[in-house]
């Protein structure tokens, strides 16, 4: 008996680190959107972002997608676009807009290649290509499945975090997605952003990251 609870355990144990390692591997296939780290506390990060090229569509913060937002985008970058041009898939898939459980934006960002080309405009009405201006975000990173109420928790130990060291955010804050939808909770990657109003400096070693794991 010990022996079959033994194997079961060691089954499970190897399935777990099977479905992580897999998760990792998708995730890191994706390019994705670049940043330079300006301070590291923990799971809380101040990072630099460059100007991004987004193709948005509106969503439902807890719609998870099946509101349509997500198919709305998929079929954009699968060539429902002027030049029928078929674009990679990225990551993260941004959330934006004011209060996270109200209607807000789905943005995926265009490959640094498609950008530099000029991104193709969109056939469908209720999808538009726009710009996300850089600059500097404190971000906070956490696990789960994204609803309003998770990300209002961690937008609030975000805020609590800049208020200590006299940072200004922008009232609305972004959240952003890097799994697929089948992705288990405890494995996703998921964060909240608040872009820095103020230019209070942040002296810690810099570094660029790829933002892929």
């Amino acid at each position: 008996m010990k022996r079959k609870k033994g194997f079961l355990v060691a089954i499970i144990g190897m399935s777990i680190l099977g479905s992580f390692t897999w998760n990792l591997t998708a995730r890191g296939a994706y390019e994705s959107a670049e940043y330079k780290v300006i301070e590291s506390d923990g799971k809380i990060e101040i990072r630099e972002y460059p100007d991004l090229m987004l193709v948005s569509t509106k969503t439902k913060f807890d719609s998870q997608g099946n509101d349509g937002s997500f198919m709305r985008l998929f079929r954009y970058i699968s060539g429902n676009n002027d030049s029928e041009q078929k674009i990679a898939m990225t990551t993260p898939v941004f959330m934006e807009g004011q209060g996270q459980a109200s209607t807000g934006t789905m943005g995926f960002v265009m490959p640094r290649d498609v950008a530099a080309a000029g991104v193709p405009d969109p056939k469908a009405s209720d999808v538009e290509i726009r710009q996300r201006s850089g600059g500097k975000f404190a971000v906070i990173r956490f696990s789960g499945r994204m609803q309003s109420k998770l990300a209002a928790k961690q937008e609030k130990i975000l805020r609590a975090w800049m208020k200590e060291r006299g940072l200004k955010g922008e009232a609305t804050a972004e959240a952003a997605g890097y799994d697929p939808p089948f992705t288990p909770g405890f494995m996703r990657r998921n964060e909240v952003l608040i872009r820095i109003q103020d230019e209070t400096p942040t002296t810690t070693t810099s570094e660029t990251q790829p933002a892929t794991s």
